[in-house]
């Protein structure tokens, strides 16, 4: 039996919701949020969702309200009798916080996995966390989707001769050795060591790009310190240019200055986060059409294994 489908956009993520209901075909349901003079709002469903499967897209940017509101739109949905409720989450928030790196810390990714399957989700949809394993922090399933496939045809099409994919840290070897294997290049690390958080102690290339033209691979950009300055680094040591593919544009702080001064040729983004402000030297590939057609998959009970290019 198939389900009528509704499509409800909070409002962190409302200009890339639309784009994914344009791509899907059908429009935006109707909803209001009332705010109350201390800073508390309501939401209510202004159409009837019974019996629908309902996808609910927000990214969890901060502040926490966004989350909130996505946890409030979710209870409102089951409250009103929806069919199924699939979190589109196309930035997971918190997803930094996947283990306890030091004695009495929270684990963030799971406290808000935990809070989306009681408020009453069936099934979350988002891209590139930071940790794979946060999925297992679910007891719901979970689409996790890649940007590579966008990022890697976009590289195929430059053409670039010299081409090496370097990964900004450890951390972040795996995505990057995955890209390079694909496109049948090298691979290149930035070693760092970390003070504190957002502040770091000392740098080290490992791999030979002299005369290569570097991509630098992450999962998200912050405060942009680590990517301009292994931009930096890369040219140091030799690189004809360097450019970068980042998946969620955080872009907090002096990002967006940092960037523009920086060495970096280009700054390849999702639309996963909108950004604040305009920069000549970002790109952004809009996810739409990708998440609209797992979203078609998914009410088709089909399979959405041709959207994955390569696991990251």
């Amino acid at each position: 039996m198939s389900h009528r489908v509704k499509i409800l956009a909070c409002s962190a993520s409302d200009k890339l919701a639309n784009e994914i209901a344009n791509k899907y075909g059908q429009s935006i349901a109707e909803y209001e949020r009332q705010s109350f003079s201390d800073g508390e709002f309501q939401i209510s469903i202004n159409e009837t969702v019974r019996g629908c499967d309902v996808f609910i897209i927000q990214s969890t940017i901060p502040p926490a309200d966004n989350l909130m509101e996505m946890l409030l739109m979710i209870d409102a949905a089951k409250r009103a009798s929806a069919h199924k409720i699939i979190a589109v989450i196309p930035y997971f928030g918190w997803a930094r916080q996947d283990r306890k790196d030091k004695p009495r810390v929270a684990i963030g990714a799971k406290l808000v996995a935990n809070m989306l399957v009681s408020a009453g989700v069936d099934r979350v949809m988002t891209m590139d966390l930071h940790a794979d394993q946060i999925q297992g922090f679910f007891e719901v399933p979970v689409d996790h989707l890649f940007a590579s496939t966008l990022f890697a045809p976009y590289l195929k099409s430059k053409n670039l001769d010299n081409l090496i994919i370097a990964a900004p840290d450890a951390g972040g070897s795996k995505r990057a050795n995955a890209y390079a294997k694909y496109l049948d290049v090298d691979l290149a690390l930035c070693y760092k060591q970390r003070k504190k958080a957002n502040e770091i102690e000392s740098m080290t290339i490992i791999g030979d790009v002299k005369g290569k033209d570097v991509v630098i691979i992450d999962d998200m950009i912050d405060t942009a310190g680590t990517l301009t300055k292994s931009a930096q680094l890369f040219i140091e040591h030799g690189a004809k240019s360097v450019s970068a593919c980042c998946t969620h544009a955080l872009l907090s702080g002096p990002a967006h200055e940092r960037i523009e001064n920086s060495v970096l040729k280009e700054l390849v983004v999702t639309n996963t986060i909108p950004l604040k402000e305009e920069n000549k030297k970002i790109k952004v590939l809009s996810v739409a059409s990708l998440f609209s057609d797992i979203m078609k998959q998914h009410v088709n009970l089909k399979s959405i294994s041709k959207h994955f290019l390569f696991a990251n």
